[in-house]
């Protein structure tokens, strides 16, 4: 359990709510969001309670120390927009994203245990928003909104820590699509698998709509972690099946025709000429199992009725305006993702909470497929709940190169345990965790060169009358790829979309109190091998000449799509919360307000290199078939071995990278 605030930091929280609220008509008190607040931070893992209450001792200094807090809310946020909203202080802009937290506080307000005890809860009826359970379903035309049984793994899966094996013939570090995928062709070749997880165990029947609990416990750090500038969030899940669970299970090629940008860049033609040459049609036959196993398929248009073809529409009229090539060779159309598969009578239902865990056993995770697939009867397989801490070499090399011997693990009371792998380790705990661990076993190069797919949002206001209803639907139904970056539909529940909605104070709350006519999107581009970790924690620095200039040209081209299909205000997710209007000057206006990461909201969910693949091992960690250079029995099966940015969401390539590493032949045979 994560440790709450004392009483200082309290008070702060409660002063800064006090301020960011004033004037409004706040359907709870500002004690009751501190309240919240601490029952939230008391429920993560991590460290992040503490860096959080770092930013409020500094928070409550800058502001004015002990005046901040002997003063009215009236004074408290005029000094917050002189201090803090308008300021290009890096500094400054650090401690603003304290807001979020605070916002997080208010609309993630929750009561009781269910949905039910939730029908009136005050917060989400003065947005008029509709939990799940209590909204009207056309039986003819919808998909009923409840649970979809027989998909789930179950206790025998599972090894107790009072029970915690000797040996395993190979152990699998990590249960998410590089590790749950492995581990699945691992058994099919006969062996006997092991898959170790850090984090816990949630079922479909285990996941509640109550956001702040399941971010909480889902997401690594709480779902607030960040690079060690605090610019960029970094999402991650951390629970048996890894990030398949919280994500939105978008399923996209490198390339195929008719759903990438042709002028694109061909990213396995790249790998090649930088030393990672990849044999495309054996990739190729790994993404058709892939896809064929998890039946991946394009979503039925009603799960995204109203803000998926906002994008679509809005597109089609930015790019008959601008007339130019790459807008117009744009893929405009809808995902294809790896849940809701008919045959097994589990369509999405379409809830909008997909990034906080599907609790109608819909989504077809690695929980609900190859971690099924890597059973062995009546033998429990994965161990939850148990961080690996490094690996363990024979004493003896064979031909020059190391032998892993199994490895070290730390279970939750802090006891360490010794497994043994008889045939070899694969390590798939992600990009970062993955270049941690092989760091701490003395594999030399790991956790440098790491690229990131990097988010930005936009949500827009459509005029009065015209409600959207987005929070109805799928989080994620179009997107554009217009070949340099991609714009996504999306749209969050109340909590996830407070903290990302820009603005303060009063203004803030009239955009969220207007939840029912917004409609969003994001902007998603690429990060080339800008960062590295440092001390464990990423370091990650966009190029003014490269990377902003490429942000600020994706975000004009969505709000100028938002604007062409009826908004009547937009709002980027800039530090100063700015209200674009129609027919103003968006790109001079974007070259003004962003010159570096800190001045906007940026987030990326596919961390990607590390460990990056090379033939040659002064160039890369692991070789053309992810075995780590040097190593006999060691693969790498997750993100982390990608030689550079893939551009496009990250899930069924490191799907298919798992399968071509382990499926085509036996790599401990």
């Amino acid at each position: 359990m994560g440790m709450k605030f004392n009483a200082i930091q309290e008070r702060i929280l409660l002063a800064f709510t006090e301020a960011l609220f004033h004037g409004t008509a706040m359907a709870i008190p500002p004690r009751q969001v501190v309240d919240n607040i601490q029952t939230q931070f008391g429920l993560m893992n991590g460290n992040a309670r503490d860096e959080v209450g770092l930013s409020l001792y500094l928070l409550c200094l800058v502001m004015g120390g002990p005046l901040f807090l002997l003063m009215g809310p009236a004074w408290r946020m005029r000094r917050i927009e002189k201090r803090l909203a308008r300021s290009r202080n890096d500094l400054m802009q650090d401690l603003a994203r304290t807001r979020g937290v605070i916002y997080a506080g208010y609309y993630g307000h929750w009561e009781g245990v269910d949905e039910d005890d939730n029908h009136c809860n005050p917060v989400l009826n003065q947005i008029g928003f509709t939990l799940p359970k209590h909204r009207v379903r056309d039986p003819k035309d919808d998909v009923e909104i409840e649970y979809a049984p027989g998909r789930e793994l179950d206790r025998h899966d599972f090894v107790g820590h009072d029970a915690v094996p000797a040996s395993a013939g190979v152990i699998v570090i990590g249960s998410g699509a590089g590790g749950g995928t492995a581990a699945a062709a691992l058994r099919r070749h006969g062996h006997d698998v092991l898959v170790i997880e850090a984090g816990p165990h949630y079922p479909s029947t285990r996941i509640t709509h109550e956001e702040r609990r399941m971010t909480a416990k889902l997401f690594v750090n709480g779902a607030l972690q960040t690079s060690r500038d605090h610019d960029l969030i970094i999402f991650q899940g951390r629970c048996v099946g890894g990030s398949t669970v919280i994500n939105n299970g978008i399923a996209l090629r490198l390339k195929q025709d008719g759903r990438t940008h042709p002028q694109a860049r061909d990213v396995l033609a790249h790998w090649r000429s930088i030393g990672a040459p990849i044999d495309e049609a054996a990739f190729d036959r790994s993404y058709a199992a892939v896809e064929q196993r998890l039946e991946i398929a394009r979503i039925e248009e009603r799960s995204g009725r109203r803000n998926g073809p906002h994008l679509i529409d809005g597109w089609k009229a930015h790019a008959a305006a601008t007339g130019d090539a790459m807008d117009a060779a744009s893929i405009a159309t809808w995902f294809s993702k790896n849940y809701g598969p008919k045959s097994q009578n589990a369509l999405c239902a379409y809830c909008g909470y997909c990034n906080t865990g599907c609790r109608y056993g819909r989504k077809h995770g690695m929980a609900q497929s190859c971690l099924i697939d890597a059973r062995v009867a009546g033998k429990p397989h994965i161990l939850a709940d148990a961080t690996v801490k490094r690996i363990l070499w024979k004493p003896a090399s064979v031909d020059g190169k190391r032998v892993a011997d199994g490895v070290e693990v730390e279970l939750e009371d802090g006891s360490l345990h010794r497994i043994q792998a008889t045939r070899g380790v694969v390590v798939a705990a992600g990009t970062m965790a993955s270049s941690r661990i092989l760091d701490k076993s003395g594999i030399a190069g790991t956790g440098e060169g790491i690229s990131l797919n990097i988010a930005c949002p936009v949500a827009a206001l459509m005029p009065e009358g015209k409600r959207i209803d987005a929070w109805d639907e799928d989080q994620m139904a179009t997107y554009v790829d217009r070949g340099d970056f991609l714009i996504e539909s999306h749209f969050q529940p109340p909590l996830s979309m407070s903290t990302l909605m820009p603005g303060w104070g009063a203004e803030h709350h009239r955009r969220m109190l207007n939840y029912n006519r917004l409609t969003s999107a994001g902007a998603l581009f690429p990060a080339d091998r800008c960062g590295r970790l440092v001390d464990g924690k990423l370091s990650f620095k966009l190029r003014t000449d490269v990377e902003l200039p490429l942000l600020r040209s994706a975000l004009a081209a969505l709000i100028d799509v938002h604007f062409r299909n009826g908004a009547i205000e937009v709002y980027p997710a800039l530090a100063r919360g700015d209200t674009l209007k129609p027919g103003m000057n968006v790109a001079a206006f974007l070259e003004d307000r962003i010159r570096e990461a800190d001045d906007v909201t940026l987030s990326s969910s596919h961390p990607q290199g590390g460990n990056a693949m090379n033939a040659d091992r002064m160039l890369g960690v692991v070789d053309t078939d992810c075995r780590v250079h040097g190593t006999t029995n060691v693969l790498v099966t997750d993100a982390s071995v990608f030689p550079s940015c893939i551009r496009v969401n990250a899930q069924l390539t490191t799907m298919a990278m798992a399968h071509y590493a382990t499926a085509r032949v036996d790599p401990f045979g």
